[in-house]
């Protein structure tokens, strides 16, 4: 299962990008995220270690 990516707006004017509930990167501004956005959203997800699966 896919989980959300996410932009949010932070209340000092920055952007965070989410996946699902996690916050991948903070202090971004919208251009940044958004990019970065659209570049995680084209890769597969890898399973991490730190997952226990």
């Amino acid at each position: 299962m896919s989980e959300l990516i996410r932009v949010k707006p932070t209340q000092d004017g920055t952007y965070t990008v989410y996946r699902g509930s996690l916050a991948l990167v903070a202090g971004l501004t919208r251009l940044q995220a958004e990019r970065y956005e659209a570049s995680i959203a084209r890769q597969p997800r890898a399973v991490s270690p730190l997952m226990g699966l």
